[in-house]
């Protein structure tokens, strides 16, 4: 099968990237061929590239001559479209669908009901946006950023009243049952939505079971939205014990500089080093206080026979099995997250069983062969389907 893929890439590297790159691999491993239609952000640095942003995320002709160019030489059975913001747009969507190339969303948030994509707005849960009242993002200033939230809200009123996403994509590909009951509860047929995990991480090393370190750890990108703060406030409660930070802490540098010393701000990680430190790791800290699709840092995590203890949100409690693989706790509520972490940290047989039960559900679940299957019946499902 002819796929492409279309894609608008983040101005930083970002877990849909890897995402992406994760199914073209498991694309072509299943005998596919796999062309690529990426534009990507990093090319905004000013006010002017910020205007044009705006409108071709509205609408794009430029995007969708090259599309129509590439259709014409390529001939695709398939296209997989994942973030269309803000270069691509959802212009290209009635060009496929005009060519008889079905089209399948991977959607990893939710920026079809949110402009931000979060559900989330001044550090709470918010859906005001949903079922056609953008007009908050605007009110509330989502993105804190005025020019930014009327340009979110903007090209999701268009997207939503045109229905160019709505009426072009055949499919559309959430990370977790949670996500998939927000999508037709906000409108999107359920025969329409399916359910694709990740695939599971690489690791460079191989790890052993019977690990147990001693640090508690949070990866992740270093924001309020994942409970940074939260996290930074637990170490302070529990001086006795590490507490390791993975990501990126430029953003937050003043956290940085107020957080007590039991704290390791370790920066942005990967490969063996990012290993070395789940393998010097005793429980491993989720605090997101956002509905999250599904963290790849968890079944992370699990492949090195840790422990999670996570916040009760999102898809979450699909992967973290409350008194399995690890423990929930009320998201937001420190004290909750903090007697958790005793409650685990001091029982290393329950910490030990816990780690070892979440490796055996990471691998069993989520491993290439089970998502590459899911993902091949998927396509052709789509596929099989227009032709009839």
């Amino acid at each position: 099968m002819n796929i492409i893929i279309c894609h608008n890439e983040y101005a930083a590297p970002s877990g849909e990237e890897h995402a992406i790159s994760e199914i073209s691999s498991l694309m072509r491993e299943n005998g596919h061929k796999v062309e690529y239609f990426f534009r990507t952000s990093a090319s905004i640095k000013n006010k002017k590239d910020k205007l044009k942003a705006l409108f071709s995320g509205i609408h794009s002709p430029e995007v969708v001559n090259a599309l129509n160019h590439l259709l014409a030489k390529q001939r695709p059975d398939l296209a997989f479209v994942q973030n269309l913001y803000p270069f691509i747009s959802p212009s290209i969507l009635p060009l496929l669908h005009r060519n008889g190339v079905p089209v399948i969303m991977r959607c990893p948030n939710y920026r079809l009901f949110c402009p931000n994509g979060l559900f989330l707005c001044k550090d709470e849960i918010c859906e005001r946006c949903s079922g056609g009242h953008e007009y908050w993002a605007v009110l509330r200033n989502c993105e804190s950023d005025l020019p930014k939230s009327i340009g979110y809200a903007v090209r999701n009123a268009v997207a939503r009243i045109t229905r160019r996403i709505l009426d072009n994509v055949d499919c559309f590909i959430v990370l977790s049952e949670f996500q998939r009951q927000k999508f037709i509860d906000n409108g999107i047929p359920e025969n329409k939505v399916v359910i694709l995990h990740n695939v599971l991480p690489n690791v460079s090393h191989n790890v052993e079971s019977n690990n147990l370190g001693a640090a508690i750890t949070f990866v992740g990108r270093i924001s309020p939205e994942k409970g940074i703060e939260d996290f930074v406030d637990a170490a302070r409660l529990l001086p006795d014990i590490p507490f390791n930070v993975v990501g990126n802490y430029e953003t937050m540098s003043a956290l940085v500089k107020k957080s007590p010393s039991n704290i390791k701000w370790l920066g942005f990680l990967k490969g063996k080093a990012l290993d070395d430190v789940h393998k010097l790791s005793r429980i491993l800290v989720m605090p997101s206080r956002c509905y999250e699709g599904f963290p790849n840092v968890i079944t992370r995590g699990m492949l090195f026979a840790l422990p999670v203890i996570a916040s009760n949100i999102g898809g979450i409690p699909e992967i973290v099995e409350n008194g399995v693989t690890g423990l929930l706790y009320e998201p937001k509520n420190v004290d909750d997250m903090v007697a958790k972490i005793q409650y685990l940290y001091n029982d290393v047989n329950k910490c030990m069983k816990m780690g070892i039960a979440g490796e055996a559900k990471a691998k069993h679940d989520y491993n290439r062969e089970v998502i590459g299957q899911k993902l091949e019946e998927i396509l052709w499902k789509k596929v099989n389907s227009l032709k009839k």
